[in-house]
């Protein structure tokens, strides 16, 4: 399956802004961005501000798709999917990417990013509802309880991610620290997730 390989800080220099892609590099003085606060290239430094509506729309596109992870054919297929159901079209889109288990597993704490998430799920240390599960995309529905394998909560890396995490804010899930436990409680409404994207320019670029 492809997958981008290189440096994520580029991708949030290019968006000229944080999208927290690197895990504890991101809330330190190392952070790229807060260093070179302009995209990378040669003419990085000296591109023109003024963007045109269209280019508006392509960078909070991008936006979002790099904050989840995802490569252009699977952010189509997600908004495909969240076209054909009811409601609006971009909160629907919002919220199923909030409902992959690798976003989850971030928003409980057990990774400090995404990709760490994406990580744990691929190398097996992952169970939903009891049950192992390998697929970063998968779809967690409201009551799915997901949780770190026993002979995995030893890892590090979970610990390191927990120590970093303030108390849990997040109202569509619960998490117990303790046991390295948490459930999906609920699909979020888009007014609570802590996202700074505009999600209808996604709606009207991809309606052009």
């Amino acid at each position: 399956m492809a997958r981008y390989t290189d440096s994520v800080c580029k991708l949030c220099r290019r968006e000229r802004q944080k999208l927290f892609l690197k895990g504890q590099k991101c809330y330190s003085e190392k952070c790229p961005v807060e260093i070179r606060a302009y995209p990378p290239g040669q003419h990085g430094n000296s591109r023109k501000n003024k963007v045109s509506e269209y280019g508006i729309q392509l960078r909070e596109k991008q936006k979002i798709k790099r904050i989840y992870g995802l490569l252009e054919t699977q952010f189509r297929i997600y908004f495909a999917i969240a076209n054909k159901a009811k409601g609006i079209t971009g909160e629907n889109l919002i919220k199923l990417l909030e409902s992959r288990l690798d976003n989850v597993l971030h928003r409980l704490g057990f990774a400090s990013s995404r990709k760490q998430a994406r990580q744990l799920i691929r190398h097996r240390h992952i169970l939903v509802n009891n049950k192992l599960v390998d697929i970063p995309s998968y779809i967690l529905k409201p009551g799915d309880s997901i949780k770190i394998k026993d002979k995995s909560k030893q890892l590090e890396a979970i610990h390191d991610s927990l120590k970093r995490v303030k108390d849990h804010t997040y109202s569509w899930l619960s998490v117990d620290k303790a046991s390295l436990s948490g459930t999906f409680l609920q699909v979020p409404e888009r007014v609570d997730i802590p996202l700074n994207a505009n999600e209808q320019l996604v709606v009207e670029l991809y309606s052009k």
